[in-house]
């Protein structure tokens, strides 16, 4: 599990393991690697505790690696997310992605194929950087910001937070990760509009001839993680989030879903990805 997946239980991540395998180990790779992953657990304030190397010269070509991971968290039982208190009328906050994060690149690979594309050429949506510069953007770790909003009090019985629930926008998009957080009888209403989508994803669309829906269920079209939160409690959660550094947008609200409707409803999301 990713640290970013176990702050939406409201858990802190504690610790972090890897595993790196590869055909003959290069140790400036695997020294640029490590250093990657321990930087982003500084990121997430947990400790790098170790992991794996494997050489496996019958399985892995020259310059290959495969590089795995897990982190380990903590959380009280009363205080585990998705809370129960979900209602009609909470809000949907947005936190900005910084690109594609870690999903979709099966496809994205296929079209640069198709486009005839190297990942040196610069790139089509940002002439400022190379095509695999852009493509591998590093993904934003939530895991501090989220727990400062967290701890911010708010209207709840005890000061207890008015975030609710969180939803790592990663493999599925929005419309398969946000309705694991709600009841079964809600649904997420979302004018996507509210926030402006990296011309990557807009690309990503052109490219692929993909529809609004498509894209949504694919990439996380410019939110990494949303926040369930009261109504009342929006502003102040707003606040906590931007004082870590989070840009944040609100995007929508939790409603009463009907008989046979959608989980997550996207309002305006043809013009506001695919023009």
């Amino acid at each position: 599990m990713c640290v970013n997946d176990i702050v939406t239980r409201g858990a802190e991540p504690l610790f972090f393991l890897d595993y790196f395998a590869t055909g003959k180990l290069d140790t400036e790779v695997a020294t640029a690697v490590v250093a990657g992953i321990a930087e982003g657990c500084t990121m997430a304030g947990c400790a790098l505790i170790g992991g794996e190397t494997a050489e496996m010269p019958d399985l892995y070509a020259a310059g290959e690696y495969d590089l795995a991971g897990f982190a380990v968290g903590a959380v009280e039982r009363d205080a585990i997310l998705p809370r129960d208190s979900v209602a009609a009328g909470d809000i949907l906050l947005g936190l900005a992605s910084s690109g594609l994060h870690s999903n979709g690149f099966s496809l994205v690979r296929r079209l640069v194929e198709d486009q005839g594309l190297k990942y040196g050429d610069p790139a089509p949506f940002d002439r400022g950087k190379s095509l695999g510069e852009a493509l591998l953007e590093p993904m934003r770790i939530y895991v501090k910001s989220c727990l400062a909003a967290l701890t911010s009090g708010g209207a709840g019985a005890g000061g207890e937070s008015g975030l609710k629930a969180l939803a790592h926008i990663t493999g599925g998009g929005l419309l398969e990760n946000l309705p694991r957080v709600l009841p079964n009888d809600f649904a997420a209403v979302i004018d996507t509009g509210t926030w402006p989508a990296p011309p990557v994803f807009g690309w990503l669309a052109s490219a692929g001839g993909m529809d609004a829906r498509e894209m949504a269920r694919t990439f996380n079209c410019g939110i990494g993680m949303v926040a369930v939160v009261a109504a009342e409690d929006a502003a102040s959660i707003t606040r906590a989030l931007e004082a870590q550094g989070e840009t944040v947008y609100g995007i929508g609200e939790v409603t009463r879903r009907a008989d046979g409707a959608a989980a997550v409803i996207l309002n305006g999301a043809d013009e506001a990805w695919l023009s």
